[in-house]
């Protein structure tokens, strides 16, 4: 049987609870998981690519998640998934306000290349109000966000907003 490649792409600014569980869930799915981290200036990110990406790093480290692969790309993302001999991109949607935005890129993906599939993915019932906007907002006001991130995120968002940080 041919091994399966997917992508999951985003700019997991910061990377929440939300999206590793769909990196869980996906990693059951395919032989080989790709969570890409998007260079993408034009969002304005927190942290630097550098940042997320160790941040991702660090919060599937506990994890016995072997077949996943943590990378940056800064190309589209259909000929970056080509280049990694990618068959699907798995897209996570919370809510109805989510399909619109990921249908239509799903459907612009097909029409540059129909060998790679979108799958999209809901997440667990308890992450479906969470993103990684919302996660900011919060560590902002020095709220409570550690049922939302893991620690090595929890401390660099206290770090960033000048909170103090609690041992990890």
């Amino acid at each position: 049987m041919e091994e399966k490649t997917a992508i999951y792409p985003g700019t997991f600014d910061p990377i929440t609870r939300g999206h590793i569980d769909i990196i869980q869930r996906a990693a059951k799915i395919f032989h080989r998981l790709i969570v890409a981290v998007a260079h993408n200036p034009g969002k304005h990110p927190l942290f630097s690519v550098e940042e997320r990406t160790e941040m991702i790093r660090e919060s599937l480290a506990p994890l016995d998640l072997p077949n996943v692969e943590v990378e940056t790309f800064s190309s589209l993302l259909i000929s970056y998934a080509k280049s990694k001999g990618a068959t699907a991109i798995v897209r996570g949607l919370r809510a109805v306000s989510d399909f619109e935005y990921e249908f239509q890129m799903a459907l612009m993906n097909r029409k540059l290349e129909d060998s790679v599939e979108t799958l999209f993915m809901m997440p667990s019932e308890q992450y479906t109000y969470l993103s990684s906007r919302i996660v900011k907002e919060i560590a902002y006001y020095g709220g409570d966000i550690d049922c939302l991130v893991t620690p090595p995120v929890a401390r660099r968002l206290r770090e960033k907003f000048g909170y103090p940080v609690h041992a990890d």
